[in-house]
């Protein structure tokens, strides 16, 4: 069994992660680190862990893990996958991965001189829907693709959440704005090429709290929405000249709503419903990341796709500080 460690007692990793790490089928977590070690005792209890470790470095020199999982927070991403990797272990990083495109940089360094994996944690591309999006496209279900639309928001204004702390890299961009980008390119296998947006920014925490932005994918547009203080939405929907496709609880299977999708044809007047129960996309990423680090034949979502698709939230932010159109 592939022995995972977790860096950090955050409550993705305590409510979603670490019970699917537990339930996969070739991994089993095997230590838990926090700068407290009672923290970290706590948890490692709760879930049966043997080990628990009061720093990080040390649960990187111990021999019990082969790979970490880093759900720390955004500003701390890279050192800490870097760290990791020049430690001889392997790395899945909650995304997102870098606050910028350039910073992926050292990370894709660290990860070929020590022949490690390191994967940014985009739980979604290892959901059986998306990939149902992806053969439903590409075999011309929907014709040709004109349009993709896309929402995700939740309402947060906790002082204390660190998605709400912009020196921790907080904002919805970051947190989930990268949600729509990365279905869309991961389905249609397409890049953008220019984007126009607008963000506005809390006040009181400098985050980015609004994002109206529109991209061009060349063949396609692509427009979404996100915000971290409107009414809980999700939304994604594929629309071509021969039907369209609509996804039901896109990012968040499971706790959002139930996971389909569903074809529409041109005329309206016939639908049909892939359903996928009971579907785990945390422990489908974890054990898909260990055969892969085994020599797997596996589709990882790799450090190269980090930087895709960090570029577009980079050209965002850029977009947003003036009218018109900003290269990607």
């Amino acid at each position: 069994m592939f022995k995972w460690g977790i860096m950090s007692t955050a409550k993705i990793g305590r409510e979603q992660v670490i019970p699917q790490l537990q339930d996969s089928e070739n991994g089993v977590v095997t230590a838990i680190a926090s700068r407290d070690q009672s923290r970290a005792r706590d948890l490692a209890d709760r879930f049966g862990v043997p080990h628990a470790f009061g720093s990080y470095e040390e649960m990187l020199a111990s021999g019990e893990v082969d790979g970490v999982y880093i759900p720390l927070p955004t500003s701390q991403h890279v050192e800490w996958s870097i760290k990791a990797a020049d430690a001889g272990k392997h790395v899945l990083c909650e995304k997102p991965l870098a606050l910028n495109a350039a910073d992926i940089a050292p990370v894709i360094e660290a990860r070929d001189r020590n022949g490690v994996l390191v994967s940014e944690a985009f739980m979604v591309t290892y959901h059986p829907q998306w990939h149902k999006v992806r053969s439903l496209i590409s075999d011309g279900a929907i014709g040709r693709l004109r349009h993709v639309q896309g929402a995700f928001s939740y309402f947060n204004t906790d002082p204390d959440d660190m998605r709400n702390n912009a020196e921790l890299g907080g904002g919805g961009l970051p947190d989930i704005g990268v949600y729509p980008t990365v279905s869309t390119r991961f389905s249609t296998g397409s890049e953008p090429q220019r984007v126009q947006a607008t963000v506005e920014r809390d006040p009181e925490f400098g985050t980015d709290r609004y994002a109206s932005v529109k991209a061009d994918f060349g063949d396609f547009e692509m427009s979404f929405y996100c915000s971290t203080q409107m009414a809980l939405r999700q939304l994604m929907v594929f629309h071509g000249d021969k039907g369209y496709i609509e996804v039901t609880a896109p990012f968040n299977a499971g706790d959002y709503g139930h996971a389909t999708v569903t074809l529409h044809n041109a005329g309206h007047d016939g639908a049909e419903t892939f359903r996928f129960p009971g579907v785990r996309q945390y422990r489908l990423q974890a054990e898909a990341f260990v055969r892969k680090v085994r020599g797997g034949d596996e589709e990882i979502f790799t450090l190269e796709q980090s930087v895709l698709n960090q570029k577009l939230i980079d050209a965002v932010y850029r977009a947003a500080e003036h009218d018109g159109w900003e290269k990607v």
